[in-house]
């Protein structure tokens, strides 16, 4: 397409150095889900809403009436307060574009691996590196510099800004911001991407598994039974189950080793070094295929785990125990053939003078499914490549931040503009 002289005049208008103050700023803030900081992004962020002429709705969410809905997309983290932010430009009658990103971010884990605080953002060239630079802050800042450049446009839309809490462990700030009655025709989420398009979402469960063994001193061990030697064919079924599940994967999803991993992530067992251990838990995530449903998912995981306790003398009289907490991803697609696929591919492709991007599948959860469970069109795409976010050589490229803040632009434009 041709980039009329209302979009160049945008397009000029992105500030890089701008773009780089603002992603080291918000990096500063250890806004972790569930803490104190994650709540003081929302305010900091709402006021730099305020200040690019937005209508601003900053409420303090109902945790109790949002977890007693039957449809709670579930939590892992403890918290007492959850803030919502929505920014909006001034109604019309035309269509409402939703730009989307979350402020939490998870912890640091093993300080020994970083290179210094990894909330005190360290800049090297072009590149940024800390916790939440590409997951998701540098999307967040795509969003702010992309309202910057079109602010004195005059819209025939509307431009919305949803800024979310805990999407790390469920959805919760989207979920309540749905809630409330914001919405909108279609939406942009600006999780890292890697320049693709993610136009779909696997799903992924978080489960939990208790193994009962018999606790006896550790010099008579023979005369108990270890719940960790209990678990292993319990653990041996769970990677075969695996194995099954990606059999025949959704082909927006079939470049990926294993598109719906099933790993377990904790294991804890036993209290005393000399003791043997009565009590194995283990939990992890079961990946949700592309328009499964999750209950089916759910019997599944139970199923097999039951049948590894048939085939054990030890678990068939005591068997394993699973239950289902914390975050519940359902898997989540843009309708095929939608034209917020081609809107946002041909914003990339004339940023950048290249081709459209690839259509792809995420192997994991995100806010795209609640959007798209709520009826409105949504994707991904945004700076960072996600295989280094949750780790400590987690960073973003600059340069990256403005290509997806000029295709956002662009693409507002060509939606509201």
């Amino acid at each position: 397409m041709t980039i009329n002289d209302v979009e160049a005049a945008a397009l000029a208008a992105v500030d890089e150095a701008a773009i780089g103050r603002l992603l080291v700023e918000l990096l500063e803030v250890p806004s972790v889900t569930g803490s104190a900081a994650e709540s003081e992004l929302q305010h900091v962020l709402a006021e730099k809403l305020r200040r690019l002429d937005l209508d601003v709705d900053l409420w303090s969410m109902d945790l109790d009436e949002l977890r007693a809905r039957e449809d709670f997309p579930g939590g892992e983290a403890p918290r007492t307060e959850a803030w919502g932010l929505v920014g909006a430009t001034k109604q019309t009658d035309g269509p409402t574009l939703v730009l989307q990103g979350h402020v939490d971010v998870v912890p640091p884990g093993d300080l020994a691996q970083w290179r210094g605080d990894p909330f005190r953002p360290r800049v090297e060239g072009d590149v940024v590196h800390g916790r939440g630079a590409c997951d998701m802050k540098a999307g967040v800042v795509a969003i702010l510099a992309a309202l910057a450049a079109i602010r004195s446009v005059r819209l025939q839309g509307r431009l919305a800004v949803h800024f979310v809490v805990s999407e790390e462990d469920g959805g919760l700030g989207a979920f309540g911001t749905l809630h409330r009655g914001h919405t909108g025709d279609a939406c942009i989420i600006t999780e890292p991407t890697s320049g693709a398009l993610m136009v779909a979402n696997a799903g992924a469960l978080t489960f939990r598994i208790e193994v009962p063994g018999q606790a006896t001193h550790g010099s008579t061990r023979y005369a108990g039974t270890s719940a960790i030697d209990a678990y292993l064919p319990i653990h041996a079924a769970l990677a075969r189950l695996e194995a099954r599940r990606n059999a025949a994967p959704d082909p927006l999803l079939s470049g990926y080793p294993i598109p719906y991993p099933l790993s377990v992530g904790t294991l804890q067992a036993g209290d005393w070094a000399s003791s043997v251990p009565d009590l194995l838990v283990a939990e992890g995530r079961l990946g949700v295929a592309l328009g499964e449903d999750p209950a089916h998912a759910r019997a599944e995981l139970e199923a097999c785990v039951a049948e590894a306790c048939a085939a054990d003398p030890w678990l068939r009289a005591h068997p394993a125990v699973v239950t289902w907490s914390g975050g519940q991803f359902a898997s989540g697609r843009l309708p095929v053939g939608h034209p917020l696929a081609d809107l946002v591919g041909q914003a990339h492709a004339d940023v950048t003078g290249s081709a459209r991007p690839a259509e792809r599948g995420a192997p994991y959860g995100s806010d795209l499914r609640l959007y798209a469970g709520a009826g409105i069109p949504t994707l991904q795409y945004g700076p960072g490549d996600v295989r280094l976010a949750h780790g400590p050589q987690e960073q973003v490229s600059v340069a990256e931040i403005v290509t997806v803040t000029q295709a956002l632009v662009l693409a507002a434009l060509r939606t509201v503009g």
